[in-house]
């Protein structure tokens, strides 16, 4: 059963048996889910990840150039995604979503009327040759956390190497590591780090809960220069702020790729 039809699955229910208590449960597991979002402090995402097979890579980013060339021609509108790969072959494409309704769109219909049920049927098959999983979820940024003070943006020019630290917690510890979070941000304010990143937390369609840190650099040289650099700037006050973040994390976990702006789409 797909991500949408699951949401819908459990709609009808609720729905249909009337119960305050069901409904109170179901909101209750999907504490990040508020998409009717306050701005300043939050934006969701919808990610779709496709994990491709080693040997397609080559195949998968020339179909995606493809199908970005054809959104293009045709001036599709209402539709814009990112993409990132991580050094584990997944491929991420991420759309900004403002409420649930927002997945219901079918964005595409007006390519498939352009180019025809046929044609827009043979991009997906040539895609599912590339990978035998993929998926959909929600990650929401939460910008109260993040650190930008240039301003918060996913992407910065000349700068698409990534670095992603996953921080996985327990629900009974979730509200600690957000203060240990924001005990970090603090010390990065007061020193004044030229290392910025941000803050994303799981959101619907994931299991379990984690809070993912992103750094963006030019390059994995320049990354380490930098947090060498930072790691001196920030001094002996870091360890027991970093010590006490760790404290709380259940697991923790790092992933390394890059964007792709060549495979990025924007109506805008």
């Amino acid at each position: 059963m797909s991500f949408l039809n699951k949401f819908q699955f459990y709609k009808k229910i609720t729905n249909t048996l009337k119960l305050p208590l069901l409904i109170g449960m179901f909101f209750m597991l999907l504490p990040n889910i508020s998409l009717s979002q306050d701005k300043d402090k939050n934006q969701a995402y919808w990610v779709h990840e496709d994990k491709v097979k080693p040997g397609m890579t080559s195949e998968y980013e020339k179909i995606s150039k493809e199908f970005v060339a054809l959104c293009k021609k045709h001036n599709i509108q209402d539709i814009n995604w990112i993409t990132a790969v991580t050094n584990d072959g997944s491929y991420l494409s991420i759309s900004p979503i403002d409420k649930m309704a927002d997945l219901d769109k079918n964005s595409l219909a007006p390519l498939q009327e352009k180019i025809g049920k046929e044609a827009f049927s043979n991009i997906f098959k040539k895609y599912n040759k590339c990978y035998d999983t993929h998926g959909g979820y929600i990650v929401i940024l939460n910008k109260k956390l993040s650190y930008m003070p240039n301003g918060l943006t996913q992407t910065q020019e000349g700068m698409n190497y990534r670095r992603w630290h996953y921080l996985y917690v327990t629900p009974e510890n979730k509200s600690k590591l957000k203060e240990k979070l924001e005990a970090v941000k603090s010390l990065y304010v007061k020193k004044g780090s030229k290392v910025h990143y941000r803050v994303y937390q799981n959101g619907f369609g994931t299991m379990g809960d984690y809070y993912m840190v992103a750094i963006s650099s030019k390059s994995g040289v320049d990354y380490e220069k930098n947090s060498a650099e930072n790691r001196t700037l920030l001094g002996d006050e870091a360890k027991p702020i970093f010590d006490d973040l760790f404290k709380y994390a259940s697991k923790y976990e790092m992933k390394v790729g890059s964007m792709k702006p060549e495979l990025d789409y924007s109506s805008n």
